[in-house]
């Protein structure tokens, strides 16, 4: 086991380096969710979404 995680040692650090990025990624998109800001560009005149996107 030992013998294996030495061999493929680069992969499992790559793979959780990027499934920390994935995560915090995420975690940044739920709190900016939470408070309110969207990705949104505001050009509702051609977003198939504009009447459910902003209620003014």
């Amino acid at each position: 086991m030992i013998a294996w995680i030495l061999q493929n040692l680069a992969t499992i650090i790559i793979s959780l380096v990027l499934a920390a990025i994935v995560a915090l990624i995420i975690v940044f998109l739920v709190k900016n969710k939470k408070k309110g800001k969207s990705s949104c560009g505001c050009n509702c005149g051609c977003c198939p979404m504009k009447g459910s996107c902003h209620k003014h």
